[in-house]
């Protein structure tokens, strides 16, 4: 799928989905998860090589969800792929279901169980040394938080995957500026993101996080480029894009809508996958 308006439809979709689980389960991080759906969406419907009925291919494309709270949206895109049935997003949170609150890797499509925050990179690290030393082409991808980075075990890997020139490695940051205790930058200031970044041997490519069109470029140049470097896509999003009364709110990092909240979020979603369905059909 590479059309950017069928991205953008799929994308919304997504976000409506993941709605759909945390308002039924009454659990569930609604802010990060409809901040990474861009991401996601075009990792999966884009760029990675995988195969949803052959979920344990040797080739494929690997990828950590170290921000592992943010699994709804994650749960949504891989259920949409076919890696299990779209019906299971039902019992996300439910007693006895295997949709959990945090990447389960009984799933199929679900490399590794993350949610401890800070240790997403440093599987993602082995996994791509791994492929190296197997002479293996896959790639492997891992989408962390921007708050997560206060862990120390994060830049650990980041100077191991330059010291091992690691280029088959893509890291991505979520960077929307807030954690569940509120700015990161008050409560442990990041910047010079992109600096330190480099400072570890990094190549550093930023993009708008909630632009499809940008997220592809972006990716483009990560695979294209030809240098030793593992790649950091600095990815500058909204938390809680898509739906107004939540974007950019702390409080939403963690928080179960209202009925009457959700059928606002329901509604503006709608609204608009009605606007990209009439471009679509436009076209």
């Amino acid at each position: 799928m590479n059309d950017v308006l069928d991205l953008k439809i799929k994308a919304t979709q997504i976000r409506l989905d993941l709605i759909n689980m945390i308002y039924e389960s009454k659990s569930g991080h609604i802010g990060g998860s409809l901040s990474s759906a861009d991401i996601l969406t075009v990792l999966y419907y884009n760029v990675m090589n995988i195969d949803p009925n052959n979920p344990n291919w040797e080739e494929r494309d690997r990828f950590i969800l170290s921000k592992g709270h943010s699994v709804e949206a994650y749960y949504s895109v891989l259920a949409d792929k076919g890696y299990f049935p779209k019906e299971e997003l039902k019992t996300y949170c439910k007693f006895g279901t295997r949709l959990i609150g945090h990447p389960n890797n009984k799933i199929p499509g679900i490399e590794m169980n993350t949610g401890a925050l800070g240790h997403g990179l440093s599987i993602a690290v082995g996994m791509a040394l791994g492929a190296k030393m197997d002479n293996k082409s896959f790639r492997v991808f891992t989408l962390m938080g921007d708050g997560e980075l206060a862990e120390g075990s994060n830049w650990e890997a980041a100077m191991a995957a330059s010291h091992y020139k690691l280029n088959n490695l893509i890291g991505i940051v979520d960077r929307n500026k807030l954690q569940i205790s509120g700015n990161t930058e008050e409560v442990m200031s990041l910047e010079p993101l992109e600096d330190k970044w480099k400072s570890f041997g990094w190549d550093v490519l930023t993009t708008d996080g909630n632009d499809i069109e940008k997220l592809i470029d972006t990716f483009n140049a990560a695979i294209a480029s030809a240098n030793d470097k593992p790649k950091l896509i600095l990815a500058y999003t909204t938390k809680g894009k898509g739906v107004k009364f939540i974007e950019n709110k702390a409080n939403w990092h963690h928080r179960v809508p209202t009925e009457e909240e959700y059928k606002a979020a329901i509604s503006e979603l709608q609204e608009l996958m009605e606007v990209y369905l009439n471009e679509q059909n436009i076209k």
